[in-house]
């Protein structure tokens, strides 16, 4: 098992009553629900962040979608895509 560490937070009075209420028809301790909570919450940040930082190293670096990428991607969803200009614009 993973080495754990305590860690003290403050809960407004209805959310420790929701995650009391959790804990008890979840059969789980209270302890684990936030855990599980905080690993998914950064688990997503960590993932929107890494998507982002690409992202802009990708417009640093000038790789955008050109006018017939956009239009292809439309045309295969349905929309028209025809309706693109052809500067992009």
């Amino acid at each position: 098992m993973a080495e754990s560490t305590t860690m003290t937070i403050r809960l407004d009075e209805e959310l420790k009553s929701r995650l009391d209420a959790l804990a008890e028809v979840m059969h789980r301790s209270k302890s684990f629900l936030a855990v599980e909570a905080l690993r998914d919450y950064v688990e997503l940040n960590e993932w929107q962040l890494s998507e982002l930082k690409l992202a802009v190293n990708e417009a640093d670096a000038g790789d955008f979608a050109n006018a017939d990428d956009i239009r292809s991607v439309l045309n295969k969803w349905g929309m028209n895509g025809d309706s693109v200009a052809k500067d992009g614009a």
